[in-house]
């Protein structure tokens, strides 16, 4: 077979983008495929068995709608782009979460679906709801709440809050955070899916949960009315209030459904109630009204009956998972609480480590340190003793010189008595030296005056001798020299004897009152350094007195 024949052999195919809540997938199709085909495709790729609540959406001029499973994909009234696109999305919404949806990945799409529309505001949740889900959504994305690890700040790039909420609270990031936190460190020990389930759990008693609205009017003129299909039946609602219906029909009240063109049917149950008709604005939003009345009503009905044998072997594999993921889970646990009990085990060996090191470093410290101290007792000891043997020695020595200085004071006592009566003798001498010198120099005065007298009578015993001499003889002035054989003479001669020997006298006189005074003077002196010794001597014995007093 050539190449060619290959080729031409090989189907035509087009491009189609399919768009998860969080992934895309690209996949080529045969021109010939049905909606179902594509469908099952992305089921398996995505290892989906729950198909029944899933859909493929488009957007055409502006209106949502979906893929049909029994007509070719390129024979619908799809986009005309390269590739295709579509939404891989919930369709129709379990009454019961925890029964009804049996696989994880199925779980994982819901809570994703869900979180995004409670997050862009398609599904009205309260502000305390909103941070309870907000906390469960961080379990399944981080799960254990560590401090250590979960620092402030990291939820700054998480979108967890709806806009709405933020506005509502003049609350700060950190402040919404913070609250967060709170709750999400309570979840500690809960798994990612059943994170996730506790979040649907929450979600799928909100009012707007897993309805699909659409206006509509009791009359081909206005549209006043909202009608609102979800997995429990029909709701009317009023234009402003899509929490509380006017009124409802449940899928087990409803007898007969039917569409042709802009009006729709709701036919009771009850034959004898009132047939309920209502107007939409196109043919095509009844037709999706339509489809999505049976779809629900269908699996409504499929919940009360005995399960096929594919649901019942997907419950007991689902049942078999579950089991299998709370033993994985208490093992992990008991895995992660012996981890976390060993590691506060090893810190607290570290920590009883860290304090007996420390502890022996100090005994090892204390112990140089005692070391030390008893080298340094033992050098003060011996310091102690040589001290002790010279406080002796000098005691000894000071007891020497305390029985000399006793020796001494005696000596010194006895010198001192013999020096106050050599003073008290010196004082005496010096008193009667005084007296002695008063009088000898009362005498030496009188002396002096004697002298003083005596010489003045001599001068004038010699004038009146001249006087006479002159006048007697006059002739002697020219002849003074003269016979010794005259009397007068020899009478003159005796004169001369006499006076001679009155001045020999008064010489002798003169010489012995010098003497006398040379001897008081040298007496004088004597005195005085004999007083210099003994002051000298009184000196020293008080010095020696002053250190005797010292040393006792």
């Amino acid at each position: 077979m050539s190449i060619r024949g290959l080729k031409k052999k090989q189907p035509k195919t087009f491009k189609v983008k399919i768009i998860t809540v969080d992934a895309e997938m690209e996949f080529s199709c045969e021109m010939k495929w049905k909606g179902k085909d594509l469908f099952d495709l992305v089921c398996r790729a995505l290892g989906l068995r729950e198909t029944w609540f899933f859909g493929l959406q488009y957007t055409i001029k502006g209106m949502c709608t979906w893929l049909k499973m029994d007509k070719k994909v390129l024979d619908q009234e799809i986009p005309k782009e390269d590739p295709i696109s579509f939404h891989f999305l919930a369709k129709f919404y379990p009454e019961k979460v925890e029964e009804e949806l049996l696989q994880e990945i199925t779980q994982h799409l819901f809570f994703l679906q869900v979180k995004k529309q409670i997050l862009d505001e398609e599904i009205y949740c309260s502000p305390e709801a909103t941070v309870l889900l907000a906390s469960y959504a961080v379990q399944a994305k981080y799960g254990d709440y560590d401090p250590n690890f979960h620092e402030p700040g990291f939820l700054a790039h998480d979108e967890l809050l709806p806009k709405r909420v933020l506005r509502q609270y003049q609350l700060t990031a950190e402040m919404w955070e913070e609250k967060i936190t709170a709750w999400y460190a309570e979840h500690r020990g809960i798994a990612r899916d059943e994170a996730e389930m506790n979040y649907l759990k929450i979600a799928q008693d909100l009012e707007m949960y897993g309805v699909n609205y659409f206006p509509i009017a009791q009359n081909k003129n206005h549209t006043d009315l909202l009608l609102g299909v979800d997995a429990k039946g029909i709701h009317i609602y009023s234009i402003n209030n899509r929490f509380s219906p006017n009124k409802s029909f449940e899928w087990s009240s409803i007898r007969n459904i039917s569409c042709s063109e802009k009006e729709l049917t709701i036919k009771p149950l009850d034959k004898k109630a009132e047939v309920f008709k209502f107007f939409s604005s196109q043919l095509k939003v009844n037709k999706l009204i339509f489809q999505l009345c049976i779809g629900n009503h269908d699996l409504f009905m499929r919940r009360r009956k005995v399960d096929s044998i594919e649901i019942q072997q997907m419950k007991a594999q689902a049942r078999e998972e579950k089991a299998r993921k709370k033993m994985e889970n208490q093992r992990l646990a008991r895995e992660k609480q012996l981890r976390e009990e060993a590691e506060r085990a090893k810190e607290e060996l570290e920590r009883r480590l860290f304090q007996l090191e420390d502890e022996a470093r100090q005994a090892n410290e204390a112990l140089l340190r005692s070391q030390e101290a008893a080298e340094l007792l033992a050098e003060k000891a011996q310091i102690a003793e040589e001290e002790a043997k010279l406080l002796a020695q000098n005691a000894a020595e000071a007891e020497q010189e305390r029985q000399r200085l006793e020796i001494t004071a005696l000596k010194s006592k006895e010198e001192k008595r013999l020096m106050e009566q050599k003073m008290r003798e010196a004082e005496l001498i010096a008193v009667k030296l005084v007296k002695e010198s008063d009088r000898r120099a009362k005498e030496a005065e009188h002396l002096k005056q004697d002298l003083h007298e005596a010489r003045e009578a001599e001068r004038k015993a010699k004038q009146k001798l001249l006087d006479i001499t002159r006048l007697n003889y006059p002739h002697m002035a020219k002849y003074p020299q003269y016979s010794p054989g005259d009397s007068r003479d020899t009478n003159f001669d005796k004169g001369s004897i006499k006076l001679d020997l009155k001045d020999i006298d008064l010489k002798r006189l003169s010489f012995e009152i010098e003497r006398e005074r040379l001897d008081y003077l040298e007496k004088s002196r004597k005195f005085e350094d004999r007083l210099k010794e003994l002051k000298s001597e009184i000196h020293a014995l008080k010095l020696e007195e002053k250190q005797a007093g010292l040393y006792c």
